[in-house]
């Protein structure tokens, strides 16, 4: 690909949810502005032969090196392509920024009505970058480890059939909390309280609060209420050895078998997630906007 070049040479991975042709042409509409300012760009393996190959520089798989050396992660998408960058995006500390091509895109920075906008202000640097906690998830059986992953939404423990009550306790730093059957139990971030979290009956955290939360679905107790713990706590949920099997699913992108007897310990993790932000919007504001929640009759504070 021929391009003007910038003094300082800057790379940027793009992700793209190729199963739209609309989503293809605005991924092309992407690359020929990046291009056009002197940004090179890669893409992932999977997604190359659905874009056109002017559309970018250099093609690679989609393993923890992806984003390594890229200024940041350009995402077109919903929040589940979202999640599926910001795997790529972590081992590397590259910020992610994504532009909802879906419906609520929670975690998007912009809409495509913006998309100009947010491109413009990459091209210019006109961003800022914020961290977002993650968690760290070990699942277990018999003192073995069956499973070491990470999550950004939320990691939960479900049952592994339909028909079946899924039997837990919930720890917190190695004390027992509660017994109960349930249809599983999750254990979020702020991040992930707006997500699968909030669907099961979850407060909604401001994203600088640093906490986790603990939300049983549909549990079959008296003491099953959501609750917040310390990010320095750790949170465990064992499988009864004489229940059923579970599966562990982390942000909806990788899930693990989990035999009956199985322990699943949660802990803030050790790499946050860097998000871009292009504007100082309060957090408010876009939970407001995103969940189009009545705000009529708000007179704000009184002045003077």
């Amino acid at each position: 690909m021929t391009a003007y070049r910038l003094e300082e040479d800057r790379e940027i991975l793009l992700v793209v949810h190729t199963g739209r042709g609309s989503n293809l042409r605005l991924a092309e509409q992407v690359a020929a502005r990046f291009v056009k300012a002197g940004v090179r760009l890669r893409v992932l393996a999977d997604e190359a032969p659905d874009l056109d190959p002017a559309c970018y520089d250099r093609v690679v798989p989609a393993t923890e090196r992806a984003a390594a050396g890229t200024e940041l992660v350009f995402v077109l998408g919903g929040d589940g392509t979202l999640l599926r960058a910001a795997e790529l995006a972590r081992p590397a500390g590259v910020p992610v920024l994504g532009v909802n091509l879906g419906r609520v895109g929670f975690l998007a920075e912009a809409d495509s009505d913006d998309l100009h906008v947010a491109v413009e202000h990459v091209v210019d640097r006109r961003y800022h970058v914020e961290e977002r906690m993650t968690l760290d998830v070990t699942a277990t059986l018999g003192g073995e480890v069956l499973a070491r992953t990470w999550a950004l939404n939320e990691a939960s423990v479900e049952k592994g059939s339909r028909e079946r009550i899924l039997d837990v306790v919930v720890e917190v730093d190695a004390r027992p909390v509660s017994a109960f059957g349930c249809d599983g139990v999750l254990c979020a971030t702020p991040t992930g309280s707006t997500a699968y979290a909030f669907s099961a009956g979850g407060p909604i955290v401001w994203p600088d609060v640093q906490a986790l939360l603990v939300v049983p679905s549909n549990a079959h107790a008296l003491f099953a209420r959501p609750f917040v713990v310390s990010p320095l706590s750790t949170v465990a949920v064992e499988i009864a050895q004489d229940g059923h099997p579970a599966v562990l699913c982390c942000d909806g992108q990788r899930t693990i078998e989990l035999p009956a007897g199985s322990r699943v310990e949660l802990v803030g993790g050790s790499l946050p997630v860097r998000l871009v932000r292009l504007r100082e919007a309060p957090f408010t504001d876009r939970l407001v906007r995103k969940f189009s929640l009545p705000v009529q009759g708000w007179r704000g504070p009184a002045s003077g």
